[in-house]
Formats: C-alpha cells, structure tokens, sequence
C-alpha cells in the first residue's frame, strides 16, 4: 500500500513534523552554503567616513574589517594619539552575492572594488595579514604603493614568515605589504627583526 505524501491531507502529524525538520535542515544547509560562499571584498568609502560605514555594518550583521594605526595628531598645545584608518576610503567585508545589495546601500559606501565589472575578491592570507596589522597598531603605518624593491621575508618576531618590500626611513627599517587588489601598501616596523632574501 503507498504511503501518503508529506503535504498530503492525510498526513499525520508526525508527519508535518518530519516535514518540518526537513525544510529547516535544507535551511539550514542553504545557510552553510551561503557562508562559504562568502568573499572578502574592498568597499570604498567616502572620505573620512570609514567608521561610519563600519558601524553600519555591524548594525546589518555583516562581517567587516577596518584595519587602524596609531596616528600621532600635533596642536600647539598638545600632541595626542588617534586611531586611524589604516587604509583611507577603505572597508573591508566578507560578503556572499546577494548581501553586496546591503552593503552598498550602506550610507557612505561608493561602490566595491572592481575589475572588469566583477567584485576583486581578497585572499584569506591577505586578510589574515590585516587582522594582524590591526593586533599591532603601534607597529605599523600606511605607505606609498611600491612595485620595485627588493623582497624580502621575515625571520622571527609577530611577523615570522612575512614577505614584502625592505624599505628604510629615518634610519629605521620597514617591510613593506601590499595589498594589490585596491594598490595600497602598509609598512611596518622591522627594528631588531632578521630578514632574509626571497629569491
């Protein structure tokens, strides 16, 4: 004899609650496949409206990263130490399809980092990087845009593993990182760090 269907009005109710379970567990499995389906992306920003934009965004419960430095600000009275954005005009979101609709109608976002029309999506490693960055403000600093110069890779300290551009400035040395999806740079500090060579 068949057995009756789901949705069928004869179904008991063990049934709807069978019925139930699977609808949540297809849910549930729509929901995994939407978060894998994440990217980290570059949001640019109007100008100096990166926490705006960041607050914002926790508010949608989208996942963001704003990376910051400690910014010594001069005034004849006083000198005082900010947070800054490390990279200015720039928020970063990790974000599936269809949430860029909701970020970029976040008040302040422009538009997201793209090329030929398609999102620039960020490596986990770069990402990662940045989270560091954030752990150390007091470390590193925003830097020009480098394509030339030696690269190198650190030895030991916070940065063990890192490769980037050795620069000097004001007799101290830096490594330089770059992050080619938006052509920004960081530097950071490499006082007392060994560097080797990449070859």
């Amino acid at each position: 004899m068949a057995k009756p269907c789901l949705g069928s009005a004869d179904a008991g109710p063990n049934n709807f609650t069978n019925m139930s379970s699977i609808l949540a567990e297809g849910s549930a499995r729509m929901d995994a496949k939407e978060a894998q389906a994440r990217r980290w992306l570059a949001a640019y920003t109007r100008s100096r409206h990166e926490q705006q934009v960041a607050k914002q965004l926790q508010q949608k419960d989208l996942e963001y990263l704003l990376p910051t430095y400690e910014r010594m600000m001069r005034w004849s009275d006083r000198v005082k130490c900010l947070q800054a954005p490390l990279f200015p005009g720039y928020v970063f979101v990790h974000v599936s399809d269809r949430e860029h609709v909701p970020v970029l109608q976040t008040a302040g976002v422009v538009h997201l980092v793209s090329r030929g029309g398609k999102a620039v999506v960020l490596s986990q490693e770069e990402i990662e990087r940045l989270r560091q960055c954030s752990s150390h403000p007091g470390s590193i600093e925003p830097h020009p845009y480098l394509r030339i110069g030696h690269r190198v890779r650190v030895k030991h300290g916070p940065f063990a593993g890192w490769e980037g551009t050795l620069v000097e400035k004001q007799n101290s040395r830096r490594l330089v990182i770059t992050i080619e999806q938006i052509m920004k740079a960081v530097a950071i500090n490499l006082d007392g760090a060994d560097v080797e060579a990449v070859n």
